[in-house]
């Protein structure tokens, strides 16, 4: 039976990570103008690639690092430094900007379901070291399930709130939705420290 702990420190980093919350302004600029059945559609697919891609990081990234050499305990720390540096770009506004860059740079496309939303602001390198992350914490098929579980539903969450996203935006504003993003900042701070300080006790450099 699974650690309820971990259960939550996975859907936690999941959200975090993918921040549906932040994310939700931008689906509205890179579909301004669309119907209301066209950002469905859009919405959809961004959710289900970003879904599919995670899935087989999830099943076969461990493999793959194992192929080329790489320990879990040296990826768990080099994710838990990627994550930090995620954390930072939240806490200053940098991936704000960054991903409002992205959203600009494509805003001709017609369909910006694959990219940028699917790959990279959802299925990006901070999600996707994640999910190999918390699958390598909990070996077996029913860690990969719970994993893959919680992936889907912080996906669900994101899929409801491009939908909504219109009236949240509206109903948080600009400084609601600063304010949730510094506060997801600081929880996947801590949360990025604790992966590095459990990739350093399987090396032997910190003690239990």
């Amino acid at each position: 039976m699974l650690d309820t702990a971990f259960l939550i420190t996975a859907f936690v980093t999941m959200f975090v990570v993918i921040d549906p919350i932040g994310l939700a302004p931008l689906f509205v600029a890179l579909t301004q103008g669309m119907t209301a059945r066209a950002r469905r559609a859009i919405a959809l697919r961004a959710c289900g690639i970003a879904m599919l891609l995670l899935i087989l990081f999830a099943l076969f990234g461990e493999a793959v690092l194992g192929f080329i050499g790489i320990s879990m305990p040296a990826f768990r720390v080099a994710g838990g430094i990627l994550l930090f540096l995620t954390a930072l770009d939240m806490l200053f506004e940098r991936r704000t900007k960054r991903r409002a860059d992205q959203s600009d740079a494509n805003e001709t496309e017609d369909d910006p379901s694959v990219f940028p939303l699917a790959i990279p602001l959802i299925a990006g390198p901070g999600s996707i070291a994640s999910v190999i992350l918390l699958t390598g914490q909990v070996p077996g098929a029913e860690g990969l399930a719970l994993v893959l579980a919680i992936t889907a539903l912080v996906l669900g969450v994101c899929l409801l709130l491009f939908i909504a996203s219109g009236l949240i935006e509206r109903a948080l504003g600009r400084t609601g939705i600063t304010v949730v993003t510094r506060l997801l900042g600081m929880l996947l701070a801590a949360l990025s420290v604790q992966f590095v300080l459990d990739g350093l006790r399987d090396f032997g450099f910190v003690s239990g």
